[in-house]
């Protein structure tokens, strides 16, 4: 499954499923250190992982998105 982080609320990481849209609460402690608003995580064998293709071809999406609505 792939989350995408919602925000972070002092020791808490709301993801949300990137499928469904539904939000969870995660403790950081749980997630790798690195994390922050915006981070595509995958989930496998219980483990969390920072999917930065994911978050690349996202964020550029989003970006295309913010240059035509510009214009």
């Amino acid at each position: 499954m792939k989350y995408a982080i919602d925000r972070i609320e002092n020791s808490i990481a709301i993801l949300e499923n990137l499928d469904t849209k539904e939000k969870k609460e995660v403790n950081i402690k749980d997630l790798p250190s690195s994390i922050k608003e915006g981070t595509i995580l995958s989930y496998e064998n219980n483990t969390y992982i920072i999917n930065q293709d994911e978050e690349l071809i996202r964020r550029k999406r989003i970006l295309d998105k913010f240059n035509k609505l510009k214009k």
